[in-house]
Parts: C-alpha cells; sequence; structure tokens
C-alpha cells in the first residue's frame, strides 16, 4: 500500500507570498514523513513549475519516494523528446520514476490545450497510446516505429532509461474505452471516481481486459487520485475546499465533487473516506491538499502524514474485485 503527495506546483497552491523553490524542500519533507511517492500534475490551466522540470529536481533531492506524473499529458510534447526527457529522469533518480499519462478533457481542461499545441483533437487516445508504444520502444533500443498514427523510421540511439522497458506508465481516466485500454496495455491506473462503487466497477474491469489481452491482472497497479482536506469537521473541511475549488478550478465545490473524488471533515472522517477506496481495491493513494499556500499545505502534510499508518493497514484485510 502506497500513499503519495501531489506536489503544489501550481502558482495558485503556493501562494502569493510563497517561493516555488520551497517545493523541493517540501518532497523532502513529505519523503521524510513517510510519503512514498510525489507526484506532479501538467496543465496549462495556470502558471506553474512545469512538471518534468520538477521531477528533475525532485530526482537527486529525494532517496526512496516515488517520482510520478498525475497526469501527464503527453500531446503537450514531442514525443520523441519526451521520451528522452522522461527517461533522463529516470536514470537521474535511481529508477523512480512512474509516468501516469492522459489525452485531455473536453471544455477547458482540454481540447484548447490541443490547439496551442498544433496537435489535434481528432483520435487523441489511438494518438497518447501511439505515443506510450513510441516511448517503450526507443527505451527498448527500436530504430524505428510504426504506430497506427505516429511512424518513425532511422530513429536515433535513445537515452536508455534506469530500467529495462522503462519506467511503468500508468493511465488515466475511467470511461469504459480508457478501462479497456488500461487493461491491455498499461501498467496502471490513475482514475479519481467521486464514488468508490465506481472505482470496483471499474478495477474489475480492468481484469477482465486484462485476462483478455493474456495479461496477468495484477500486473495493473490500482491507484488513485484524490482532494483531501483535513479539518475541525466536515462543514468547516467544505468551506476550505470551496475555495480551493474556486482558485485551482475556477468552479465551485459541487461541481467538482462530480467529476472527482474530494474526502474531508476530521482525521476520523478522513480516514474512513480514504479507507472506502482502500477497500475498493486502491492500492497506490495519490493525495492533493486542498491548501492555498505553502504554510497551510504543510500543516495538511503533516496531519495526512499521521494517517498513514491507519490506511495502510486497512489495505491488509481482503478487499476489491476478486482477481480471478
Amino acid at each position: 500500500m502506497d500513499i503519495g503527495v501531489l506536489l503544489p506546483t501550481g502558482a495558485a497552491q503556493w501562494g502569493a507570498d510563497g517561493d516555488p523553490r520551497d517545493l523541493v524542500g517540501f518532497g523532502r519533507r513529505a519523503e521524510s514523513l513517510g510519503f512514498s511517492s510525489l507526484f506532479v500534475n501538467d496543465s496549462l490551466i495556470s502558471p506553474r513549475v512545469e512538471a518534468l522540470t520538477m521531477l528533475a529536481a525532485l530526482a537527486p533531492a529525494t532517496e526512496t519516494a516515488t517520482l510520478g506524473t498525475g497526469a501527464l499529458l503527453p500531446f503537450l510534447r514531442r514525443p520523441i523528446q519526451a521520451a528522452q526527457s522522461l527517461a533522463s529522469i529516470d536514470l537521474l533518480s535511481g529508477g523512480r520514476l512512474t509516468v501516469a499519462v492522459g489525452a485531455g478533457f473536453p471544455g477547458r481542461f482540454g481540447r484548447p490545450f490541443y490547439t496551442l499545441s498544433e496537435v489535434p483533437w481528432q483520435r487523441r487516445f489511438a494518438r497518447l497510446d501511439d505515443t506510450v508504444a513510441l516511448w517503450r520502444a526507443l527505451w527498448d533500443g527500436a530504430d524505428a516505429f510504426h504506430g497506427e498514427i505516429l511512424r518513425f523510421d532511422d530513429l536515433p540511439p535513445a537515452t536508455r532509461p534506469s530500467r529495462p522497458g522503462g519506467p511503468p506508465v500508468w493511465l488515466g481516466g475511467a470511461t469504459p474505452t480508457a478501462l479497456a485500454r488500461a487493461g491491455r496495455a498499461y501498467d496502471g491506473w490513475l482514475p479519481y471516481p467521486p464514488d468508490p462503487a465506481d472505482y470496483t466497477a471499474g478495477l474489475r474491469d480492468i481484469h477482465r481486459a486484462a485476462r483478455a489481452a493474456g495479461r496477468a491482472a495484477e500486473r495493473v497497479t490500482p491507484a488513485l487520485f484524490v482532494s483531501v482536506r483535513i479539518d475541525e469537521d466536515v462543514q468547516s473541511g467544505r468551506r476550505a475546499l470551496e475555495d480551493y475549488a474556486r482558485v485551482a478550478y475556477g468552479m465551485p465545490l459541487e461541481e467538482l465533487e462530480r467529476i472527482q473524488a474530494v474526502v474531508t471533515g476530521s482525521a476520523d472522517q478522513v480516514l474512513d473516506g480514504l479507507t472506502r477506496y482502500v477497500a475498493a481495491g486502491a492500492r497506490h493513494i495519490v493525495i492533493r491538499l486542498g491548501a492555498l499556500d505553502l504554510r497551510s499545505q504543510n500543516d495538511q502534510l503533516d496531519r495526512i502524514a499521521e494517517l498513514i499508518s491507519a490506511v495502510q493497514a486497512s489495505a491488509e484485510r481482503p478487499s476489491g474485485p476478486e482477481m480471478s
């Protein structure tokens, strides 16, 4: 059972008086408190420290934590250049990189980014799968790649990652198509369903798709992305998250909760909320801290760190969809 934290790389999260250089220290502190992974997100919505730049800074500054993207948007980058960057981070971290990817979403969270990147919105999922397949081919030393969309001949020698085959690549998303693709070709699944029951159902579909593709279901890491705020009670936590949702996402909390997993309340209430997802099958939880400056982020980090052992203990009880 792994519990990680999303670093507050957006300017809205580190606060008006915050120094983004403190994010490296924040990552080191999270590692020392027992968080087993440090994730960064990838977006053009607001000013932020670019995802791969942040992971490159964390690689020599940390020792044991997994360094992850949640989720990287590959279409924002040239695919061969991205493969080189990811392999370099994996090398600099001693093989600690995990790459969760996504294709973006309709509306302000996706389609405009394609226009800015000069990449067509159509067939975006096939392009994503092709990009990941290209990365893996480069990491294995291929000199050519002929995918459904991407085709390259005479590929130059690529930077090889620390691990044979490269870092694990997870898929975000929970549509039926995404579930089938995750089971068929990806190393993990990183969704954020508001209802734990939907997580269980999605994981069951992934296991089914994996077996149909001749893969062992346990090869797909079941992860979860969830926004968390520990406060006096649910009401006070929701008030704080209301401000967070409007600043970070430009939408009210009620709207955010319809599309993302959100857990708040007292420490006991948050523990109960997280263990419901553990019972649903999640085994790597990536926590987004619901706070709007680094001081408050550090406070939430301390509070959640006190729950880590309890959440991990809940994973020892039989739960989740059957693997058979």
